[in-house]
């Protein structure tokens, strides 16, 4: 969507020059003020003043008033605390950050005590270019066949990548990146957020738990990203934020704070002041709707939001009247002016229920506000919001997939309402509502891999000794062992890193099916659907928001024998579903970077597959989902090589992983790679070049 305004000004405010702006120094103050903790409500990214979650230390400028002294930002004289109303925070001078702490370029005021900061469960993007803005940046290549570990080139001084391993993390964002963001900057922030998020919870499911103590991976790499400067579109704007689509989904608050969608971590209104008192011209910039109020949300084009306050420090229950004051006041404003203000939507997780998805719907406009008293007897404001017209479908479609799951609408353009006829838990659905075509062309669906007899195995490894399922931490158990002494998966199955090769339980594991580290071998979990795609065949898509790092399906078909492959007249000349290890594949950035928690070393570091021997599937004639996902230079999903145990011989499998959180209803791609130049040179063979139609900004215009 690109419309509506992103300007930083409050409507109908004249334009202004900035440079003029930056030349003045300020009159009010140097330095930004923080109110007391108790008329403070929660600053942006962080908790309110005194709530500290526990495992936390409150620091600079977190701290309660009057505990330490606060830096000197900009003068030689401490900080004092203001007696009287709070002055807006300044942001036209600048000075260096404090050591260690947050940037000091905080977002301008924007507080509020709506909403929660728990954005999900706590177990568990983005594709990016690692040499964004650079002007002779080079793309590496892989080659994911049978090799030994090999040293990673180091990328470019200006890729967004660390300079080095270890302790000595530098951001290479320019103040521009972290002001203003693009699409690249926002998934290269998405992915360092949840990598480390997820590298966390790996750290702390490792530990004896604690009744009482509340695992917050998520504000910790939050916390360490706002540290960092590893964030982007700190500029506060009314409007659009550059490289956030519509129908974006996200789930942890401090994801959208990283990004500049939503600043506050808690509140469900953020706002910004203007020119003028501090107290009289807020304006609203986006609300969260996420159920903790009593909205009413069933309608995808307007919004009747409740305002905040009242309800005693986030309790159910309302207590007294609500003021029109902070939040509350800048939608008034906000009505009064007539900006635009994103709107972010809070909906259940189908694949887990005790998570939570917040869905970026676009924007609306306030129409109308006006009191009543709520169920307690308390007056609650209420607004209504109107969505802008003409911006592509979000939450809109979140509705209507749960009418068609729900069974109160049919599903247009079905073809089938299960392909797999059953082999799968979950259906998957054929779907054409491009042409007339009511078929594919004929297959065996089979769910998994099939080796054929002539095919020589690697010989088996020994199973794990755990007789209930294997635990992180337990150094004890063998597959752990294998992957490096970390358990690879969270505890809601999600995968922590790619790996080189990915060690799995197998049958020989006296461990039960249920262990948390057989997470490919458990078949599809996600409602799927096969669609007609207007210029590439049929494609794969998922009725479910998917999370990053989930097990989306394996890819399923018959080995083939590499010297088969290449005889001529083998059915390999027209297999357009052949998956190759062999091939060329352009390396990507998915883990964690070790220097943000000032690891020395790490066993994730190096992300080039080392595969113990060539894998060739041919999925043409026997197959599953897999067959159906099409190439794209830039990917939301990669494959990781597993290995495990199988009629007592060690397997190799390709599974699939989500590279970031991918929203309901957009197609499912991988990059295919390119053969190596010797087998492209055969036009016919199986390795032939094909015209890439991703349609992305980094195509390669071809592939294969």
């Amino acid at each position: 969507m690109e419309g509506g305004s992103s300007h930083n000004f409050i409507p109908p405010s004249a334009g202004f020059d900035k440079s003029r702006v930056l030349d003045v120094k300020p009159l009010r103050s140097l330095m930004p003020v923080f109110p007391a903790a108790s008329q403070a409500p929660p600053f942006p990214c962080m908790p309110p003043f005194g709530q500290t979650p526990n495992g936390y230390s409150p620091f600079y400028p977190f701290q309660p008033q009057g505990s330490q002294t606060s830096p000197n930002l900009n003068s030689p004289s401490p900080m004092r605390t203001p007696t009287g109303p709070m002055p807006a925070p300044i942001r036209s001078y600048r000075a260096p950050a404090p050591s260690g702490g947050l940037p000091h370029d905080f977002p301008e005021e924007s507080n509020g005590e709506r909403g929660s900061s728990m954005g999900g469960a706590e177990d568990d993007d983005g594709y990016f270019d690692a040499h964004l803005g650079s002007s002779s940046s080079r793309k590496k290549t892989t080659k994911a066949s049978s090799s030994r570990k090999k040293k990673k080139k180091s990328g470019d001084g200006d890729s967004l990548t660390n300079n080095g391993s270890g302790v000595n993390f530098v951001s290479v964002m320019s103040p521009f990146q972290v002001e203003d963001g693009n699409r690249e900057l926002v998934n290269y922030v998405l992915v360092n957020f949840d990598a480390l998020r997820r590298r966390i919870c790996q750290i702390e499911d490792a530990k004896e738990s604690k009744n009482g103590i509340i695992k917050r991976a998520d504000l910790k790499a939050g916390n360490i990203l706002m540290t960092k400067k590893v964030r982007t579109n700190m500029r506060r704007r009314i409007g659009v934020v550059p490289g956030v689509e519509i129908g974006d989904v996200f789930y942890f608050r401090m994801e959208m704070c990283a990004v500049g969608l939503h600043a506050p971590s808690m509140a469900g209104i953020d706002y910004m002041t203007g020119k003028g008192d501090a107290e009289k011209d807020p304006v609203a910039l986006s609300i969260v709707s996420s159920g903790g109020y009593d909205d009413d949300t069933e309608d995808s084009d307007v919004l009747i939001y409740s305002g905040q306050g009242g309800n005693n420090n986030n309790k159910d229950k309302q207590v007294a009247d609500q003021k029109l004051e902070r939040g509350n006041l800048a939608l008034e404003r906000s009505l009064n002016h007539g900006n635009e203000v994103r709107v972010i939507r809070g909906v259940r997780d189908e694949v887990n229920s005790t998570t939570k998805v917040y869905v970026y719907d676009g924007l609306y406009k306030v129409h109308e506000s006006w009191t009543e008293r709520g169920k307690s007897g308390c007056n609650i404001f209420k607004y209504k919001l109107v969505r802008v017209p003409g911006q592509p479908g979000a939450f809109a479609v979140w509705q209507t997939i749960r009418k068609w799951k729900d069974g109160f609408s049919s599903r247009a353009g079905l073809v089938l309402q299960d392909l797999t006829s059953g082999t799968e838990p979950i259906p998957v659905s054929l779907v054409n509502e491009v042409d007339n075509e009511k078929a594919l062309a004929s297959f065996t669906y089979f769910p998994k891999l099939k080796y054929s007899k002539s095919f020589t195995l690697m010989p088996p490894s020994f199973g794990c000794n755990c007789h209930n399922a294997c635990l992180p931490g337990d150094m004890n158990c063998s597959c752990i062992q294998k992957n490096g002494g970390s358990f690879p998966y969270t505890g809601n199955g999600i995968l922590v890193s790619r790996k080189q090769l990915l060690h799995e339980c197998g049958p020989t594991c006296p461990c039960s099916p249920n262990c948390k580290n057989r997470v490919s071998q458990t078949g599809v979990k996600l409602r799927l659907e096969v669609f007609k795609t207007k210029d590439r065949g049929w494609g794969l898509r998922s009725w479910d928001s998917i999370r990053a790092g989930s097990f989306i399906c394996e890819y399923a078909g018959e080995v083939i024998d590499e010297v088969k492959l290449k005889q001529k007249g083998h059915a390999g000349e027209d297999d357009e579903y052949i998956f190759d290890t062999g091939r060329n594949y352009d390396s990507f950035k998915w883990n964690y970077e070790p220097g943000l928690l000032e690891e020395e070393t790490s066993n994730d570091i190096n992300e080039d597959y080392n595969i113990p021997y060539r894998l060739i599937i041919s999925a043409k004639n026997v197959g599953n989902v897999s067959r159906f996902i099409n190439h794209s230079c830039s990917p939301n999903v990669f494959w990781q090589p597993v290995l495990y145990e199988h009629n007592n011989q060690s397997s190799l499998h390709i599974a699939f992983f989500a590279i970031r959180h991918i929203p309901p209803m957009t197609e499912l791609t991988y990059d295919y790679g390119n053969s190596s130049s010797s087998e492209a040179d055969n036009d016919n063979g199986p390795h032939r070049k094909n015209k890439c139609l991703c349609g992305s900004s980094k195509c390669r215009s071809y592939f294969g």
